[in-house]
């Protein structure tokens, strides 16, 4: 349960910024440049200067102690800082002490960030062999040699087919909700066309996924920058107002998972919920960390907008896409939009666009309330953050 000192937190903080750079192919930057530009735009889009940053949260596959050259990069003295690392869930995670920071009077305005050239080609990749040996020194897994991190997810996948009749058209459905999406958002990275088909007949990765029920490899940053309400509301831009938050970690490894069709996503939305006041019903728009097909109908499930079991079914039709019944990864997702490396950042910023009716072609109506949710590791720590406008308070 929820404590009534978090739940007294509910809407006092907003995001007041966000920024974006270099989604897709960007060579000749490193992760450090890509961050900064984002971050810089985060900051101007918030009606700030860097000056008045004095918390940060930042987190790097290649770096332990990230936050640091952050802060000498961006020229920063904060007084708050996190460098949290929990996969691509972080940059969710990173809300709720940002929340309590800004709550104390630790500091009073907060820059996430995120950078990384997972696509062009400059970040080391015997320097990602070496990360991942050392944030997987189990020995009952990487013995194995097994093609990470997707062996993990078709093992989650085979078993939800098994337990629940899920079948790979319904997961070829999820694929191809986000490219519709993505087709709508001019920044997306993969903006063809893609059928059931398409997906179905594309070459095997691991078994049952496809790789078009992979996510893509690109660069990529994106930042945003929190702020208490009351501050909020004198600065340029709608604010986005944090509802609930919460984070959950069951386990590292996928043979370590208690279930593999449950994710510690039941525990962090749930959490989530309980403090924001609301329920899914409540939800106008839904952005979900895509890094596989199955996630997606993993997480409707765990996350309560259908049974479990069901998901397979809830997504069938072109419930999730363009014209569906509940807009899910209105950007395309880590599947059509942007993957680089870590996405939970970038779910959260489309969330956040959704929200202040600035996502172009493809904005819905009428959102007052939007869910991003993001995945760490093997579906390891969940982090879940329930935003909405002042209408939503």
């Amino acid at each position: 349960m929820i404590s009534d000192q978090l739940k007294a937190l509910r809407g006092q903080t907003a995001i007041a910024g966000v920024g974006l750079f270099g989604n897709g192919e960007t060579p000749g930057y490193t992760d450090m440049e890509l961050l900064a530009v984002a971050a810089h735009r985060a900051v101007a889009d918030a009606g700030l200067t860097m000056a008045d940053i004095d918390g940060v949260c930042t987190a790097s596959v290649l770096s332990t102690m990230w936050p640091m050259p952050v802060i000498e990069y961006l020229g920063l003295n904060p007084t708050f800082i996190d460098g949290t690392m929990l996969g691509g869930s972080s940059f969710i995670a990173h809300l709720m002490p940002a929340m309590l920071a800004l709550a104390s009077g630790q500091c009073n305005a907060v820059l996430v960030c995120y950078g990384s050239t997972q696509r062009s080609g400059t970040m080391n990749r015997a320097a990602v062999a070496a990360a991942r040996r050392q944030m997987d020194p189990q020995p009952y897994e990487m013995p194995y040699d097994p093609v990470f991190p997707v062996a993990a997810y078709a093992l989650a996948t085979s078993r939800h087919m098994a337990t629940y009749g899920t079948t790979r058209r319904q997961l070829a459905e999820v694929a191809v909700a986000a490219r519709g999406w993505a087709q709508k958002n001019p920044d997306a990275f993969e903006r063809g066309p893609l059928s059931i088909d398409d997906v179905l007949k594309a070459r095997m990765i691991a078994s049952p996924l496809t790789v078009r029920d992979c996510c893509l490899v690109t660069d990529g940053a994106g930042a945003f920058v929190l702020v208490r309400s009351d501050r909020a509301k004198t600065l340029p831009k709608k604010p986005v107002h944090v509802l609930g938050t919460a984070t959950a970690c069951w386990n590292r490894q996928i043979s370590s998972m208690p279930d593999l069709t449950v994710t510690a996503a039941k525990q962090s939305g749930a959490l989530a919920f309980q403090m924001a006041g609301l329920a899914p019903k409540d939800v106008q728009v839904l952005e979900l960390y895509d890094a596989f097909t199955i996630n997606t109908i993993l997480f409707l499930e765990d996350l309560g907008f259908c049974a479990k079991g069901e998901g397979g079914a809830f997504v069938e039709n072109g419930a999730i896409g363009p014209g569906g019944r509940l807009p899910v990864n209105t950007n395309g997702g880590g599947l059509s939009g942007t993957h680089p490396g870590m996405y939970g950042i970038f779910a959260l910023i489309e969330a956040v666009q959704q929200l202040r009716g600035e996502a172009g072609e493809r904005q819905v109506a009428d959102v007052h309330v939007a869910l991003a949710h993001g995945n760490g590791g093997t579906l390891s720590s969940q982090a879940t953050a329930i935003l909405g406008t002042a209408e939503a308070l």
